[in-house]
């Protein structure tokens, strides 16, 4: 792959990715750890961990928001009800923000942008509204624009987040079931327009059966979909 100035983005199995900017800047997106059976085995977090961006507020993708924020010292990046939702349950830092809106953190801008997909926070209360699906997208400076995607369905709209934004590095969802599958996604690289694919959001459950080979057949030549397992820094 390409050299990206200096970024380094590691995959912690599911949807939970840690980016670290050539500044140092640590943010963390969606942390799965304790019950995620695909977290690398004996991965630490770093010390520091400035930001953390929450997609939607399903339990596989905000479940250790909570102590993770505390222990890490991070502010909580999320549409506004699951920033407030996330503030009820003990961070004292979070930043609640809405679709089409961007967020300067330190050296990187983090745009909110449409998801298709349901967002539940669930605990012993029940299930609680907490704001609709999102994805980031993230411009780095001097560094390349990622975007993750979330949970989400393909939509036609995508085609906006490359025409605003023009994302060169996309992580994808591709498990299927409970999001797109292979076939979905390769047609979300085309709308998008990124050049490198970094799969995210399969084979953690038996349900998630989409693999990153799966996508690489679909997509036009000229994208690299790479072939990535927990722990792998990019």
């Amino acid at each position: 792959m390409a050299s990206q100035k200096g970024t380094r983005i590691t995959w912690l199995g599911h949807a939970t990715v840690l980016v670290t900017t050539a500044k140092g800047t640590n943010v963390l997106i969606d942390p799965f750890i304790s019950g995620n059976p695909k977290y690398p085995k004996g991965y630490e977090l770093p010390a520091k961990i400035p930001y953390m961006l929450l997609t939607h507020g399903h339990g596989d993708h905000i479940s250790d928001a909570v102590p993770v924020a505390k222990k890490h010292g991070s502010k909580v990046v999320a549409i506004y009800e699951l920033a407030d939702y996330v503030g009820s349950q003990g961070v004292s830092d979070t930043m609640g923000m809405n679709l089409g809106g961007t967020v300067q953190l330190d050296d990187v801008a983090a745009s909110m942008v449409d998801a298709k997909h349901s967002s539940g926070a669930q605990d012993q209360q029940g299930v609680h509204y907490v704001g609709v699906a999102a994805g980031f997208v993230l411009t780095i400076d001097g560094g390349p624009v990622l975007y993750h995607a979330g949970d989400t369905a393909v939509f036609g709209d995508m085609a906006l987040i490359r025409d605003v934004y023009h994302p060169e590095v996309a992580m994808l969802p591709i498990g299927g079931y409970y999001t797109m599958g292979p076939r979905e996604a390769a047609v979300a690289v085309r709308l998008l327009g990124a050049k490198t694919i970094l799969p995210i959001h399969f084979g953690t459950f038996p349900p998630l059966t989409g693999t990153p080979k799966e996508l690489a057949k679909l997509v036009d030549a000229g994208v690299e979909v790479v072939d990535w397992k927990p722990g792998d820094a990019i």
